[in-house]
């Protein structure tokens, strides 16, 4: 006796078709976006910007956040991929309702509105917060590595750029004074034409030289920069001295470089991006921060940089939490990239516990190692008998498990490893962009 299957009613026709809200699982992560786009988030500096009557009607800002919302936190970034999931995914239909966009207006739609979208952010940690998700107990403070959308191979240093500048003008001078010498001559070949027309490979060199031009001026007026600085800073010092009548020792320091460092380089793809060391190696990318709740893993403050240091990020992270929820953590708790002595003034004068680490951690120890003893007494020497005191119950524990996951679900579950955007602007937005899209998982799991 043969077996009886379910029917298979591929070509059966639907006289009476269902919502397509209908094919998405009631608690599936698709039913929270649209529910927060079309009942909660505030859209009108996206929709205000919608003004004239003339050409075809827009696609709904509700919809087009929407499908950019889910396709952030399903671990789908680039305009192609979340077009196609339009018409092949039931959660992404469901949010077009089958009038799927293309991928050029998604990706016009995110350039457009990228600034309001980044704004985003704020949004939903209130929301986070209403829900009972954001306590500010303790929050932990962390940084990644993530790649530009540059090569670090297309990176020059500024040695370099004075030598293949000089390489690439002479190149073209000798073929442009040919071209002046045999000038009488070509006029008799090519008639009308002056002979003299510029060869693509000449026009391509010196748009190249263009560009070295350009990154040599830029790090120039990085170093002049920093060498100002330097002196304001200095002579405040000797003002300093001066006033407390403190005598002048050693010897004068030798005047600050006009010159950028020989090895300083700039990208051409994204001059804004910098060479950063990771425990993988070196890459070409962008520094991301984040303060992360304890309660329930929320991003509750964010920002990012180009360098590759994190103590100047401390203060920013902090400025950022007392922003987005009009107060301060109890408690903060960072890695040794953060610790200095001016973050440390920073929690004591906020009246925020601190817990931050003063030297490399030997695993399985509560000890830190650092290269130089702290002066006894100071708040870098008080720190560290404060962290090794409490062993370990240290309250600093928490940052492992509260802010290193986040990053691991970004990276690694949700597959974000490099941004689409160039220049810091666009890439600040972008990575609030990652930060909305994870606090709203959060806001999905404790939602089911």
């Amino acid at each position: 006796m043969s077996k009886d299957f379910r029917l298979w009613k591929i070509d059966e026709a639907q006289l009476l078709p269902p919502r397509v809200q209908d094919y998405v699982p009631k608690d599936h992560l698709s039913r929270l976006v649209v529910a927060l786009v079309r009942e909660e988030l505030d859209l009108s500096a996206i929709s205000g910007s919608y003004r004239s009557a003339l050409g075809q009607p827009p696609f709904d800002p509700r919809l087009m956040t929407a499908v950019l919302l889910h396709g952030y936190a399903s671990g789908i970034y680039s305009s192609r991929r979340i077009a196609r999931a339009a018409v092949e995914r039931a959660d992404f239909m469901m949010i077009v309702a089958g009038d799927p966009p293309d991928f050029r207006t998604i990706s016009e739609f995110r350039r457009r509105h990228l600034k309001a979208l980044a704004g985003l952010f704020v949004q939903v940690l209130k929301l986070a917060e209403k829900a009972g998700l954001v306590k500010l107990g303790h929050v932990a403070l962390d940084g990644t590595k993530i790649k530009a959308n540059a090569s670090k191979h297309k990176a020059m240093s500024y040695e370099r750029m004075k030598k293949r500048e000089a390489e690439l003008q002479a190149e073209v001078d000798r073929w442009l004074k040919a071209a002046e010498a045999a000038d009488a001559e070509e006029d008799k070949l090519y008639g009308d034409k002056r002979g003299d027309e510029m060869p693509d490979w000449v026009a391509d060199k010196q748009k190249r030289v263009a560009k070295i031009r350009a990154a040599k001026a830029e790090l120039e007026a990085e170093a002049k920069a920093a060498a100002a600085e330097e002196m304001r800073r200095r002579e405040e010092a000797e003002e300093q001295r001066k006033k407390e009548g403190r005598k002048k020792t050693g010897k004068p320091p030798a005047p600050p470089k006009q010159e950028p460092d020989g090895k300083a380089q700039r990208n051409f793809t994204d001059p804004e991006s910098r060479i950063l060391k990771t425990k993988d190696g070196y890459i070409q990318g962008y520094n991301a921060q984040a303060a992360v709740d304890a309660t329930a893993q929320i991003i509750v403050a964010h920002t990012l940089d180009n360098n590759g240091s994190d103590q100047a990020q401390f203060a920013p992270l902090l400025d950022g939490i007392k922003a987005n929820l009009k107060r301060n953590p109890d408690e903060v708790s960072a890695d040794a990239g953060y610790c200095s002595a001016a973050n440390l003034r920073t929690l004591s004068r906020r009246r925020i516990k601190g817990y931050i680490a003063t030297g490399r951690q030997k695993h399985g120890t509560t000890s830190a190692t650092t290269k130089r003893p702290a002066k006894p007494a100071s708040l870098l020497a008080r720190m560290s008998a404060k962290l090794r005191r409490a062993g370990h119950r240290s309250r600093y524990r928490l940052r492992k498990q509260v802010v290193e996951p986040v990053f691991g679900q970004i990276k690694e579950a949700r597959g974000f490893r490099q941004f689409l955007l160039r220049g810091i602007e666009k890439v600040k937005a972008e990575w609030a962009m990652i930060c909305t899209a994870h606090n709203l998982r959060k806001l999905a799991l404790a939602a089911g």
